[in-house]
């Protein structure tokens, strides 16, 4: 049959990522507590293509998630970025992982036991000469707002937050010391499962904990600089404000 997708194209545009996007794939990730987790992940594979080939092969990514079934993690990443070059004839191979992560948090008053879920991404690119490789961490938080306790005679406005964290890093960590960084980072935690206890408790620490959402990505950027593990990172947290039409963000990033 004739290969469509290797005949030539004349108008000379090179394409930085053309690939495939949404496979729904079963993955194992390390879990510290349980030594590994089974998550269903969203995958996005990508490689260049020189300005001379009409088309890349679509079939061929998916091809390479079988090949490595049951072994798609943190240390086949750079492995399997190799592969998709190879096979795919590419200078440039892309994938990013998005899944949910689950652990058990106990609340701190009644300890009850429920699942946490937190966001993560494993996000890489290999070039031949090198592979550059970031873990990103989503975790809600509930955040005060220091002014309105301030200049309220009763109360103080607050909201559930984002804090996304992503980093490079020279050696192993785990993801649950990420998020728990986070975590003490912010006014309050959330949980899935409260009791009257654990919000009255929840509630009246946020309150003498109160923080603007630059407070939240100073906090976390200040406790991620006393590791020296991570070579570069982006702290960023978005606030659902409560009693305003809009969200309230802020940004930083080393290196």
């Amino acid at each position: 049959m004739i290969d469509i997708q290797n005949q030539r194209d004349h108008r000379k545009i090179n394409i930085t990522k053309v690939g495939v996007k949404g496979i729904k794939y079963p993955i194992t990730v390390l879990d510290r507590k349980r030594g590994t987790q089974p998550v269903n992940a969203t995958i996005n594979m990508y490689v260049n293509l020189p300005h001379h080939f009409k088309g890349t092969h679509m079939s061929r990514f998916v091809e390479i998630l079988n090949e490595f079934r049951g072994e798609i993690n943190i240390k086949t990443f750079h492995t399997i970025l190799q592969r998709v070059r190879e096979k795919l004839h590419a200078e440039s191979a892309h994938m990013e992982i998005e899944f949910p992560y689950f652990i058990e948090k106990e609340a701190p008053v009644s300890r009850a036991k429920s699942l946490m879920e937190y966001g993560c991404q494993f996000c890489g690119k290999n070039d031949g000469d090198k592979t550059d490789f970031f873990v990103g961490v989503a975790v809600p938080v509930t955040t005060v707002c220091p002014c309105s306790k301030e200049i309220s005679r009763a109360g103080a406005h607050n909201q559930r937050s984002i804090v996304t964290v992503k980093v490079r890093f020279k050696k192993f960590f785990w993801i649950e010391d990420i998020i728990s960084l986070i975590e003490e980072s912010a006014s309050g935690e959330v949980y899935s499962l409260l009791k009257r206890s654990d919000e009255k408790y929840l509630t009246e620490k946020s309150y003498e904990n109160p923080m603007f959402v630059e407070d939240v990505v100073r906090n976390v950027a200040q406790r991620l600089n006393k590791m020296d593990n991570f070579t570069w990172y982006s702290v960023e947290s978005e606030n659902f404000e409560s009693i305003h039409n809009h969200s309230a963000y802020a940004y930083v990033e080393k290196g």
